[in-house]
């Protein structure tokens, strides 16, 4: 099945797998969605994630987080930068998600990083989605 938008698909299955409390979620696999899972499980939104080799595609498998009165630690996904309508922020311009709750996640001349990382390496980017 092609899908226009990998990214949104992705954050889209994330949510419907929190809205209804599944322990993991598949994801097709790709070099952006990869880096996007390394800045979820860095970040202390998701347990863990791994790439099940499975035939005929790569798919990433991510195990969300849930506290003890199995409450989500994803309250929201949002994607910022379209196909249609790119977004792009410069270093001073890098948006604060929630006050500094949430993690704005930028794609880079360097790679897939947080907001935070990209100002600290005073680089902007385009911005991909807003995770909190």
């Amino acid at each position: 099945m092609s899908v226009s938008d990998p990214i949104a698909d992705m954050l889209t299955r994330i949510r419907n797998a929190v809205i209804v409390r599944h322990d993991f979620v598949l994801i097709p696999s790709s070099r952006t969605k990869l880096a996007i899972a390394k800045i979820l499980k860095e970040e202390g939104f998701i347990v863990d994630y791994e790439v099940l080799k499975s035939k005929p595609h790569r798919e990433i498998k991510l195990h969300l987080k849930y506290d003890e009165q199995k409450q989500p630690f994803i309250s929201g996904l949002e994607r910022v930068s379209k196909p249609g309508l790119r977004v792009y922020a410069g270093q001073k311009e890098i948006p604060r998600v929630y006050g500094g709750l949430g993690v704005a996640i930028l794609s880079t001349a360097k790679g897939v990083m947080t907001g935070q990382q990209a100002w600290r390496h005073k680089i902007g980017g385009e911005l991909l989605c807003y995770v909190w």
